[in-house]
């Protein structure tokens, strides 16, 4: 098992990579510009005043590199505030040097692990040349001590939360993808289905039945604006800037199954119960679960005569049936349709079974709870 210390030699950089430039870089170099000489014009009681002025802004620069190179800035700044606090017997007394506290944060929010433990070496090595240093106390040393810590915390806690957010949006896009997956498979793959059967039929009946033909024809018309309707609505609800989008389908909707493919198994739709009272999200979930039903019994049940959709909706829920009377094939129709049910079914609290049923035939079931509503 990997150690912690070795876990946090490799610990890679943080994630979102930061900016390389903002505008407060600059005004932070203005800021220490301006300040460090007025503060040693005010302050002549402190050593070494100017000399202190000098090395802060000639460090300010610094701030510039401090996200793309923590670690390099930080040694830079540090390394030679203890160089110049040697030489002149002491540490900066100007309370313009608190900005390098903001190179210690970087590291912390910006570096990779090898830079925090180098850069937490080079602050420890610093504190402890500072408090053999007069004329700091050792309540001066414990004070340096706890703002640097707070100051490494801080940085840490921000990386933390950043990186949190990143998995999260992440995790985000996969769900909103596996939904347009299934939005795309309920509705785009149902019609271009219904599409592919009908030229099927054209083709059988091209040569002896023109009549027929055309009206396969004007199906396949049908179908294929259908389909370009569908797509511009998904891209609509896609794009910001879309001027109108479709509605969301409703249980009523469901009477359009019985009008998608006229040349295959009449499809039977019964709702019972107050559709009405059915929240938007659940009426088009179960919409999609029946239209997609309805495409696989059109596409895998043999020599089906009938298609049967029941809907009941009551106190406990809403439940949802759908049969055919085909021959049962040896396994069951499996893919993306089958398991896209089982994913939305599952989003609102419900489940969705599929199989065959005595007699022949098969059977989708879905019920979704009343509980699960409010999602």
């Amino acid at each position: 098992m990997m150690s912690p210390v070795r876990a946090l030699w490799d610990a890679p950089a943080a994630i979102p990579a930061p900016p390389r430039r903002v505008w407060r870089d600059g005004v932070l170099i203005a800021a220490v510009a301006l300040l460090a000489p007025l503060e040693a014009a005010l302050r002549p009681e402190v050593p070494w005043r100017w000399l202190w002025a000098v090395v802060l802004v000639g460090l300010s620069p610094t701030l510039l590199w401090r996200r793309a190179r923590p670690f390099t800035m930080l040694a830079i700044a540090f390394g030679t505030g203890t160089i110049v606090g040697l030489l002149a017997g002491g540490d900066s007394q100007l309370f313009t040097t608190a900005y390098l506290l903001i190179l210690l944060y970087a590291l912390f929010r910006w570096g990779r692990g090898r830079a925090l433990i180098a850069g937490g070496m080079l602050v420890a090595i610093g504190i402890v040349v500072s408090a053999f240093t007069p004329p700091l106390t050792p309540g001066d040393t414990v004070g340096g001590i706890a703002v640097a810590v707070a100051t490494s915390t801080l940085g840490v806690a921000f990386r933390w939360r950043s990186r949190a957010r990143a998995r999260e949006l992440d995790q985000v896009r996969l769900i909103e993808r596996a939904q347009l997956a299934r939005d795309l498979h309920d509705t785009v793959a149902h019609h271009v289905s219904a599409i592919a059967i009908q030229a099927q039929a054209g083709t059988a009946v091209a040569a002896t039945d023109p009549a027929a033909t055309a009206g396969v024809l004007r199906a396949i018309e049908g179908e294929a604006t259908r389909t370009l309707r569908e797509m511009r609505s998904m891209v609509g609800l896609l794009r910001a800037d879309a001027p109108d989008l479709a509605p969301t389908p409703v249980l009523a909707d469901l009477l359009r199954l019985r009008e998608d493919e006229p040349a295959g198994p009449p499809v039977s739709i019964r709702l019972d119960g107050n559709v009405d009272s059915v929240p938007p999200a659940v009426a088009a979930a179960v919409f999609r679960l029946a239209q997609e039903a309805v495409t696989n019994a059109r596409r895998h049940a043999r020599n089906a005569h009938r298609i049967d959709v029941a809907v009941q909706v009551d106190g406990s829920g809403v439940r949802l049936a759908v049969r055919d009377d085909g021959e049962q094939t040896g396994s069951a129709p499996t893919g993306y349709g089958v398991r896209g049910m089982k994913e939305r079914a599952a989003l609102l609290g419900g489940s969705c079974e599929s199989g065959p049923i005595a007699g022949g035939g098969w059977l989708v079931a879905a019920s979704l709870p009343r509980a699960g509503w409010t999602t």
